[in-house]
C-alpha cells in the first residue's frame, strides 16, 4: 500500500458518508478505541477522526462483501499498524502561512516538499501550479506529489533541495515564496525499513534519498574509530570523551547489524537513568552525516536570495541547534551590510509550535521558524 493510498481515507462528514455500510459507527468507535490506546501523534490526530475516519483501501472489493462489523479491534489495529503510515502533519502551519502571507497569482517554491502539506495550503491561496516548484529527494514523497499535484501542470523535482536550487538559478527562474521545512518527515521516523528510528528495528539506512551509495551502515560498520568520534562530536554535539567511548565500542562489536543493535551498544555505554534515550543524539549525528543535511543548507542559503523576487518571502524551518545556527548566522550576516543588506527580517525571534500542536505532534517542540523578505 502506499502512502498516497494510505492518505486517501474514505471521508465521512456530517451525514453524508460514500462508505455504504450499516456498520460504519462500530468502525468509528473501534478506530477511536485504538487512538485511546496510542501514544500522541503516533496515529491519528483524535479532532480529525470525525471527518477523516482511516478505513484504508484494504477494504477490497471481497472483504466490502462482508459485513464491515466483522472488522473487530484486532484486524483493523493489525491493518493499521502493518501499513506503517499515518496522516503526516505539516509542521508550524499557521506560522508558515504568516510568514509566506500567500496571495493570488503569486509562484512558490518548496525545496521540501514531502507529502505537501504546507504546499497544498499555499497553493490554495494561489492558485498558480503552472509556476510553482515542489522539490524532494524522497522517491516516496515524490510519488506522493505527483498524486496529489501532477494533474495540476506543477513541476515536482525528483532531487536534493541544493541541486534543485543550484538547477532554478540557472534556468532563471524566480519565485514570490520558498518554503525550507529542513526536519525529517514523521513518515520516515516511523518507517522502520528506512532505519532513521532506533524505537524499531531496522537496517542501518537513514538515506534520505535511496539513489545515493553511503548509507548509515557505511559509516557505522567501516568508519575508522576516530572519524566516529568526530562525526559524534560535530553533528551530536557530544562531549569529545563520550564520542571517543561510543565510537571505541562500536568498532569493538562490529559488524552492527541494525538499528536496535547499534542503540543497544550506545545504551550499554551509559550508566544509570538517562532522561532520553542516548542513542539519541548519535542517531542524529549519523543521519545528517548520511544525508550531508548542514552541508546542503550552507550552500543553499546564500542561493535562495537569487531564487527570490523583489518582496519574496522566505521560511526556514529547522529542528536542532546545528540547522538553526546556519539560518541564524546568515541572516545576522546580511542585516549587518546595512543598506546593502538583501533581505528584511519578518522575524526577529524564532517562531516556535503552539501547545496544542506540540500535544498533537511532539515532534514540533523542537521546531524553529524564521523568515525574512527580499528587499
Amino acid at each position: 500500500m502506499g502512502n498516497w493510498e494510505f492518505l486517501h481515507a474514505f471521508r465521512i462528514r456530517d451525514k453524508e458518508s460514500p462508505v455504504h455500510c450499516l456498520y460504519t459507527s462500530q468502525i468509528v468507535e473501534t478506530l477511536l478505541h485504538i487512538i485511546s490506546l496510542s501514544t500522541p501523534g503516533h496515529m491519528i490526530r483524535y479532532t480529525r477522526v470525525k471527518s477523516w475516519i482511516i478505513l484504508l483501501e484494504v477494504l477490497n472489493k471481497k472483504q466490502t462483501k462482508q459485513k464491515c462489523g466483522s472488522f473487530r479491534l484486532g484486524n483493523l489495529e493489525r491493518i493499521l499498524y502493518n501499513s506503517n503510515m499515518k496522516l503526516h502533519e505539516p509542521v508550524m502551519l499557521t506560522q508558515v502561512l504568516s510568514v509566506l502571507q500567500p496571495q493570488e497569482g503569486e509562484n512558490y517554491l518548496d525545496l521540501t516538499g514531502g507529502y505537501g502539506g504546507h504546499a497544498s495550503k499555499v497553493l490554495a491561496a494561489t492558485r498558480n501550479y503552472k509556476d510553482s516548484v515542489l522539490v524532494d529527494r524522497d522517491e516516496t514523497a515524490v510519488q506522493v506529489l505527483e498524486e496529489r499535484f501532477g494533474e495540476k501542470g506543477i513541476n515536482i523535482v525528483h532531487e536534493d533541495f541544493c541541486s534543485a536550487a543550484q538547477q532554478l538559478v540557472e534556468s532563471g527562474q524566480k519565485f514570490d515564496m520558498i518554503l525550507g521545512d529542513f526536519g525529517v518527515s514523521s513518515v520516515q521516523l516511523d518507517n522502520a525499513d528506512r532505519g532513521f528510528s532506533f524505537r524499531t528495528d531496522g537496517d542501518l539506512d537513514m538515506r534520505m534519498d535511496v539513489r545515493q551509495v553511503r548509507s548509515a551502515d557505511t559509516i557505522v560498520n567501516r568508519a575508522r574509530e576516530r572519524e566516529l568520534a568526530e562525526i559524534f562530536e560535530a553533528y551530536g554535539e557530544v562531549s569529545h570523551g563520550l564520542s571517543l567511548k561510543i565510537a571505541r565500542n562500536i568498532v569493538h562489536t562490529r559488524p552492527i547489524k541494525g538499528t536496535e543493535h547499534l542503540a543497544s551498544v550506545i545504551a550499554k555505554s551509559f550508566g544509570g537513568y538517562q532522561r532520553r534515550h542516548p542513542a539519541t543524539q548519535f542517531f542524529q549525528a549519523i543521519r545528517i552525516m548520511v544525508n550531508d543535511e548542514l552541508g546542503m543548507i550552507e550552500r543553499t542559503l546564500p542561493i535562495l536570495e537569487k531564487l527570490l523576487n523583489p518582496g519574496g518571502r522566505v521560511a526556514l524551518i529547522s529542528f536542532h541547534s546545528l540547522e538553526d545556527r546556519l539560518v541564524k548566522q546568515y541572516f545576522k550576516a546580511d542585516a549587518e551590510k546595512g543598506i546593502e543588506s538583501r533581505y528584511k527580517i519578518l522575524t526577529k525571534s524564532p517562531l516556535t509550535a503552539t501547545h496544542d500542536e506540540i500535544v498533537n505532534n511532539p515532534r514540533a517542540r523542537s521546531a524553529k521558524l524564521r523568515g525574512a523578505e527580499r528587499r
